[in-house]
């Protein structure tokens, strides 16, 4: 007879959740909603990152400028996502859920997320 494929702790949580990290669900059911809810911005500044990388030298300044207001924006709302849920929780399990939402978030929106890291958003 095979091994069962899940072995459970005492508290009843699969290994498998464990190796995960206990937020990771959470964190990436937050992404995809976030994904979903920010697709006009996020396209946004795939246009704004477009124009001004494909620009003119003269024009490519103000244009990165406009780009940069777009990420600053993503960032800030992902900011907001992290530390709304983040509220919630006791100090050290705050600060594992933001370690996990910030890998995800790096991970899925690299160029967007840079700043959570800063805490400074």
């Amino acid at each position: 007879m095979p091994p069962p494929r899940h072995t459970w702790s005492s508290t009843g949580s699969s290994s498998d959740v464990l190796r995960r990290g206990r937020f990771d669900d959470v964190v990436r059911r937050q992404l995809d909603l976030f994904a979903a809810d920010q697709a006009p911005l996020l396209e946004e500044a795939e246009e704004a990152d477009a124009a001004w990388t494909g620009a003119a030298r003269g024009e490519s300044e103000e244009l990165y400028g406009a780009y940069q207001l777009v990420v600053d924006e993503i960032a800030d709302r992902l900011y907001d996502v992290r530390e709304g849920y983040a509220s919630s929780l006791d100090e050290l399990a705050g600060d594992e859920y933001r370690a996990s939402f910030n890998k995800a978030a790096l991970k899925r929106f690299r160029r967007y997320a840079a700043l959570l890291d800063d805490d400074e958003v």
